[in-house]
């Protein structure tokens, strides 16, 4: 069933530490249902995944770098978590800017587990109802929003899971809010 036939996501990561699941899996399904996925990282070199934030799991060749993307031309944009991942991601200037110019365009943004760190950062999460991995609840509340403990929560265009037992609800969600 390819329902996202003409569909561009834009998926970031660091090149170390983002969880395997978290960007193999919506990546994989996403490209199955029909979308163009493009995976950005900090530079060119291939993203080692980990597995619960210290097993190393597989390694993604990444199409191009966050630099080197903007908002013009996809439809969306997905974080993946891992710790370290989304910790260095909220670091990161390119990626923070992204997250704002995915916001401010209104095209949905998609994080999951602790991806909802970039989200904080940009500084857009004010007055919205998100979930994430559960040690997040008091960054996002600091941030504005509520934070609620379910497998996927939608508010407006923001597309939030917890771990990667929610992907099934978190890829679902994606395909939904690109076809609606």
């Amino acid at each position: 069933m390819e329902t996202l036939d003409g569909k561009k996501v834009l998926v970031i990561a660091t090149n170390y530490g983002v969880e395997q699941d978290e960007i193999v899996v919506p990546t994989e399904q996403l490209r199955a249902r029909g979308a163009t996925v493009t995976v950005a990282a900090q530079d060119s070199d291939a993203i080692q995944t980990l597995v619960g934030d210290k097993d190393p799991g597989k390694t993604v060749e990444p199409d191009t770098t966050i630099a080197g993307v903007n908002v013009q031309g996809f439809d969306a944009l997905v974080i993946p978590g891992g710790t370290i991942n989304a910790d260095t991601l909220r670091q990161d200037a390119s990626a923070v800017s992204l997250v704002t110019a995915f916001v401010e365009a209104d095209k949905p943004v998609a994080a999951i587990c602790h991806g909802p760190w970039a989200l904080v950062e940009a500084g857009v999460l004010q007055g919205k109802t998100i979930t994430s991995f559960a040690s997040l609840q008091t960054d996002i509340r600091n941030a504005g929003a509520e934070w609620v403990d379910q497998e996927v929560q939608v508010d407006g265009g923001f597309i939030t899971s917890r771990t990667p037992d929610d992907l099934p609800a978190f890829v679902d969600a994606i395909e939904s809010a690109l076809t609606a």
